[in-house]
């Protein structure tokens, strides 16, 4: 028989719930059935998407996972929020879109594939050639790329997965090269020859993102791709150079002494006394004939060092500033591999940390070597190929980004675009104030091949050109666009001209740049882009507030004049419990679906094998492992994990995840389960719900207490939805559940049931307090419901309907509560069943104090008015039922309780008295409170003597003061009440 799974048919609801809750029961099937019934899609509902919708539009683009990438907790988070937002709005019967993309992650993915083909193979991508290789990467993704796809769609995103984009389909890549083009024919897009973040390992230019700080406190040997030995770093090496002319030197410190073969200078302060005497002098280069000046600059720190600084502008950002102002020579002195280049013998050729040590031992035979140190210091290193990263001149790709910097700055300065938590608006606008031009392009195969061309015209009267002259470079759609388009600028005939396209390919962030529009087929005027585009908000981490949303509002201003979203929601880092960032070396990086499904120890180690850790830092996450999952992980299920990262989702904080905490949120689904499973009971098979959710008039003050409570959750979750508190939202709904109609309200109702059955004549209030408990269910799991989509759904559809033809069919397209519609709240009942919980507690107390766990006393409640008296008789069913109590006496003081009560005070308005007498062994009580008096007596004798010594507050901290204090005062009270508690035994006996 064909699985239900694969035909999206509804699951069986008809049979009984099983006993207890069971993730993988609960959320086995109902995903199929929902993109089966076309509840993810805009159009569901509707005659089309163009429709006019008078709740308004949702759209919102997924922030495009990496085709090779895997499901981690940062994903785990974004999509918990992303689809709880999206499923609350879709619930407000908004027209809803969520649109799923994967990014085609250029770097990363030809690091995949090149690395399967030299392992399966042994072959390399310029063995194969450019065609072939890209031939071998579209293979490997459409075998590989949809597995985040399916790892997705087990956390419960409802995406319109027919809408879903790959940056690297037709449409996309149109829209990528028409981007390119109209910005390079307008100059925003340019070639210029400047420094750039350069792997060596990778052979290419690679973005900030790209690069890992990697923080060392001194001298720390680092493993590098391509040396057998590690290498050495966090050291400052000093060395002399001599000034032309005269027997002088002028000492500097450099923590990469192999770029002194590219220094064209040094640098002083402009102010620093002790080289004013050297303007207009040079030093001498000791390995070649190279002259260099002494510059005075402003950056110079005359405090550090010496106060004098080399300058290598070609292979530092800094130097790089000094070069471009004092007009330096800039020499390049590696090639793309890392080999020395333009240096004299015998460094030429040499690998860069080969050439480290021999330039260190080269000035030690000079005697201009001086000292080596340790050196705190930020060692850049590429997160793809854990090489180290090398500032390199290259030409390359740039976009202008002055201009549209300041629109975008613009935009959240007038209240246009809106940035939450709005702490990351001085990060916004000092990024965006001072920004810095962009290169695009990357040294790849795996992307979208730039659409320029360089220029040769064959004709002696056209001057030829240089590779930097922006002249000589055209963008064009075709090969013959690009030759028109020169023909025309030099005035020749087109067969005159020769192209040759350039080789690299453009930065991934791009085309996520314009991922907003270009999933709706920009620049084509399609329906789905007037229809949603500008989108409505855009959901991610804050640390790609630079990468990508900054990129995507600059060239959403430029491309269509437009916002792409008019909001802009941050959330936090996840760390692990301890607030340590996740890093395999750690063993704290955990897979989300090992969290849902469980995963024993031994499975958790395995992991760890498929990694690419060296064998120590393999055995150092193993112990992390143990330390934190001796047992490993419990199965929680998708439910649980959502609701956790919701409830962890404390704006402006970062995420200290524990899994054990998630455990409680499955703990609390059982409890959901158990309450629907008693209510269905108590509901019955012939249970009709009322058409619409209204007060009869009839309802006892338990069930008016509980709709004002239901009330006030609505409210909650409605106002925190709108500000984006999802801790908010959570605690108002678990507190609802579990403290208020589980703990609270299921209790205090059973005996009506109870009576109800006994005497049929009670059947009225029973009637009653089913229709409340019937909307408790049903709002409650409907509040409930973009949090927790999986057990909700299982749920609901077991309860019957007020309107069963014409209801929706799913929890996930049923309107969410309204606070309009709910306004049940009282005052006056919150107040009243506050006082009675008090109560309640307080003889819960006495009874755990004196261990009655099966037995049930009589309690007396002293009342200080005529009202609370009154209040106590009103809700005495409640109080007896919800404190195991025989029976419930009001007393109005100073009417006494009877001899024999056990005593504590329930607020300044009402005395408890528990009856004891008869009940426990009252001798042996006292016996016990006699131990504990001389105890508590020793104790407080010993810390009287220790605090009243003559040196006591000149000797002990203040802080062991302090306690010691505490402790005594602690004391004193402890066995004031001992005392009075022997005093009740003592009335007993």
């Amino acid at each position: 028989m064909t699985s239900p799974l694969l035909l999206g048919r509804k699951k069986d609801v008809v049979s009984p719930l099983p006993d207890s809750y069971s993730p993988q029961y609960v959320e086995a099937a109902w995903y199929p059935w929902w993109e089966k019934q076309g509840f993810f899609k805009p159009e569901f509902g509707r005659k089309s998407i163009g429709e006019q919708n008078p709740r308004g539009i949702f759209m919102m683009c997924i922030p495009p996972p990496n085709v090779t990438g895997s499901l981690h907790l940062g994903h785990a988070l974004t999509n918990a929020i992303q689809d709880t937002l999206t499923r609350w709005h879709r619930m407000r019967c908004e027209t809803t879109l969520w649109n799923p993309g994967c990014d085609h992650a250029g770097i990363a993915t030809q690091v995949v594939v090149e690395k399967k083909l030299m392992r399966e193979k042994g072959t390399s991508r310029h063995d194969l050639g450019r065609e072939k290789f890209i031939e071998e990467v579209w293979k490997w993704k459409n075998e590989k790329g949809d597995r985040i796809y399916h790892q997705l769609k087990k956390l419960g995103s409802s995406l319109d997965w027919d809408r879903a984009c790959f940056t690297m389909d037709p449409k996309l890549s149109y829209a990528v090269q028409e981007a390119f083009i109209r910005m390079h024919d307008e100059g925003v897009i340019y070639r210029s020859k400047r420094l750039v973040n350069w792997s060596c390992s990778l052979n290419s230019a690679i973005s900030d993102i790209e690069v890992d700080k990697n923080e060392l406190s001194g001298r720390t040997l680092l493993p590098v791709p391509g040396y057998k030995e590690k290498v050495e770093f966090g050291v400052l090496v000093s060395f002399a150079y001599k000034v032309d002319g005269s027997d002088e030197e002028v000492v500097v410190a450099t923590t990469r002494i192999e770029t002194m073969l590219g220094d064209t200078a040094v640098a002083v302060h402009p102010s620093d006394s002790r080289y004013q005497h050297l303007k207009g002098k040079t030093v001498l280069h000791p390995f070649c004939d190279r002259k260099m000046p002494v510059v005075f600059d402003d950056f110079v720190d005359m405090s550090f060092g010496t106060g004098a600084v080399k300058i290598t502008p070609a292979h530092d950002h800094n130097d790089y500033e000094v070069g471009v102002r004092h007009n330096l020579a800039f020499i390049n002195i590696l090639d793309e591999n890392g080999l020395l280049i333009n240096v004299p013998p015998p460094f030429l050729g040499m690998k860069r940390f080969d050439a480290r040590k021999a330039v260190l031992q080269a000035l030690k035979d000079r005697d201009q070597f001086k000292e080596i140190k340790d050196n705190p210091m930020v060692v850049p290193v590429c997160s793809r190929s854990k090489d180290i990263v090398e500032p390199l001149m290259k030409p390359q790709w740039y976009v202008s980004c002055s201009d549209m910097g300041k629109q975008a700055a613009d935009a959240v300065r007038e209240g246009r675009l809106k940035i939450i938590p709005d702490h990351h608006l001085k990060t916004w606008f000092n990024w965006m104030d001072n920004i810095r031009d962009w290169c695009i392009s990357r040294q790849l195969w795996w992307g979208h091949r730039i659409p320029a061309y360089f220029i040769t015209v064959s004709d002696a009267s056209v001057k030829p050109g240089e590779d930097m002259d922006g002249h000589y470079w055209v963008s064009g759609r075709t090969p013959e666009e690009a030759r028109e388009k020169a023909a025309k600028r030099f005035n020749v005939s087109p067969d005159k001209i020769a192209l040759r396209q350039d080789e690299d390919v453009l930065d991934t962030w791009f085309s996520s740049g314009i991922f907003p529009f270009s999933i709706f087929g920009w620049p084509n005027e399609t329906e789905d882009l007037n229809v949603f585009y500008p989108g409505t908000l855009l959901e991610t981490g804050h640390d790609i507030l630079f990468f990508w949303v900054a990129r995507m509002v600059m060239m959403g201003l430029k491309l269509t004049g437009k916002l792409p979203f008019k909001e802009v929601y941050l959330h936090a880092v996840v760390r692990d419990a301890h607030g340590r960032k996740m890093s395999k070396s750690l063993g704290n990086v955990i897979d989300p679906l090992d969290v849902i499904t469980g995963i024993a120890l031994e499975g958790l180690h395995a992991q760890l094998m498929d990694s690419n850790l060296d064998p120590l830092e393999v055995e150092k996450a193993k112990q992390g492992q143990k330390a934190d999952y001796p047992n490993g992980i419990p199965e929680c299920g998708t439910d649980a994990l959502r609701f956790a990262l919701c409830a962890y989702t404390s704006q402006g904080r970062d995420i200290n995840l524990d899994v054990n905490r998630i455990l409680g949120y499955r703990h609390f689904c059982n409890k959901l389960w158990n309450a629907v499973k008693f209510a269905m009971r108590t509901l019955g098979d012939q249970f009709v719900p009322a058409d619409k959710a209204q007060l009869s008039g009839e309802e006892s003050v338990s069930d008016r207490w509980i709709l004002s409570r239901l009330s006030t959750a609505v409210a909650q979750c409605d106002a925190a939805f709108r500000t984006y508190d999802f801790p908010a939202i959570t605690t108002a709904i678990y507190n609802f559940w579990l403290y208020e109609l589980c703990d609270v309200y299921l209790e205090s109702v059973k005996p009506v049931f109870i009576k109800a059955k006994e005497d049929g004549s009670c059947e009225r209030p029973a009637a009653v307090c089913r229709q409340t408990l019937y909307t408790c269910l049903e709002v409650g799991l409907r509040l409930l419901a973009p949090l927790m989509p999986f057990v909700t759904e299982e749920l609901y559809q077991r309860l019957p309907r007020r309107r069963p033809q014409s209801d929706p069919p799913s929890i996930c397209v049923t309107p969410y509560p309204d606070a309009a519609e709910f306004c049940w709240q009282c005052e006056d009942v919150d107040r009243d069943m506050d006082f009675i919980m008090a109560v309640v507690r307080t003889i819960r107390s006495l009874r755990s104090d004196y261990k009655l766990t099966k037995t049930a006393a009589d309690c007396y409640l002293q009342c200080t008015d005529a009202a609370t008296v009154s209040l106590v008789q009103k809700y005495s069913l409640q109080i007896q039922t919800l404190s195991y109590s025989q029976a419930i006496v009001p007393l109005m003081a100073p009417q006494p309780a009877p001899e024999g009560c056990a005593v504590a005070i329930a607020s300044d308005r009402c005395t408890v008295n528990m009856m004891l007498k008869g009940l426990i062994d009252v001798e042996k009580e006292v016996a016990k409170l006699m131990g504990k008096k001389t105890d508590l007596e020793k104790q407080i004798e010993k810390l009287s003597e220790k605090i009243s010594k003559g040196d006591y507050k000149e000797k002990v901290p203040v802080k062991v003061q302090e306690q010691d204090t505490e402790k005594l005062r602690q004391s004193q009270t402890e066995l004031e009440k001992v005392k009075e508690a022997m005093d009740n035994f003592q009335k007993m006996m």
